[in-house]
């Protein structure tokens, strides 16, 4: 089995006539967490969603390019992407639990699926909440809205409610920029409880998170795959001078 889950040769993309992405070739592990780091409007969370497919719902979007998960392309017109994003599960920058029940917006999830067995989606939604140390927080409260919940808890449960479809890849589009420090710290644990079981992929503008959380980094400038690897190199010992301008804080 390959030590690498995701594969990307020559990947551009445009936006109608912009192009967003510029032959980006990458190698991502896994059980790792990556962090995708650079500047507003560099590419990152276009490349994030490229993993998904998620480009795919934006007009206009023209993709060329590779990009191979367990060896297969998910580019192919072929593909099913109802089961791709089963396997590659996606946490947005703001938690967006539904207007539901906090049992509910993980049972949403198994019914879409089929499930019906009442018991087995109560197993399903007690083992996520677990994986997300939210169980013992809310297990008498799981008929309440997840709306009453703090954004922290939000966001885990938006995490959880990922986890319940068993993907093997989590892609995480800035997860704690709404987060005050406390709550960031505590998701940032949780990436590290994750990633024996998950490859987490994870974009953020938070050089300080990058460094703590990740196993390596990339480093995005005007579209392009400017540097990466092991995250400890990347920040102490950058090899392009655009990475350590970025890091030094010189510019972005």
């Amino acid at each position: 089995m390959s030590q690498y889950k995701i594969n990307v040769t020559k990947l551009n993309l445009w936006y109608k006539d912009f192009q967003a992405l510029k032959d980006i070739n990458l190698s991502i592990k896994s059980n790792l967490i990556t962090a995708i780091i650079g500047p507003s409007g560099c590419g990152k969370s276009t490349l994030l969603r490229t993993f998904n497919r998620m480009n795919d719902l934006i007009e206009g979007v023209r993709i060329k390019g590779e990009v191979l998960i367990d060896g297969e392309n998910i580019l192919d017109s072929k593909i099913d992407l109802l089961s791709l994003r089963k396997k590659v599960g996606m946490v947005f920058q703001r938690p967006n639990p539904f207007a539901l029940s906090i049992f509910e917006n993980i049972a949403f999830s198994l019914r879409i699926q089929g499930i019906k067995d009442k018991k087995k989606i109560e197993t399903f939604v007690e083992k996520s909440l677990k994986s997300v140390f939210l169980w013992d927080e809310l297990k008498d409260k799981l008929k309440s809205s997840a709306l009453s919940l703090s954004l922290e808890q939000k966001q885990r449960l938006c995490i959880a409610r990922t986890l319940v479809t068993m993907p093997e890849v989590i892609l995480m589009d800035e997860p704690c920029s709404s987060l005050d420090p406390l709550a960031t710290l505590k998701i940032e644990e949780l990436l590290q409880y994750l990633k024996k079981d998950y490859t987490i992929v994870i974009v953020t503008h938070n050089m300080q998170q990058a460094s703590r959380v990740s196993d390596e980094t990339g480093f995005m400038l005007l579209g392009e795959l400017i540097e990466f690897g092991p995250t400890k190199e990347i920040f102490t010992n950058p090899k392009d001078k655009r990475t350590e301008d970025y890091i030094s804080g010189r510019f972005g």
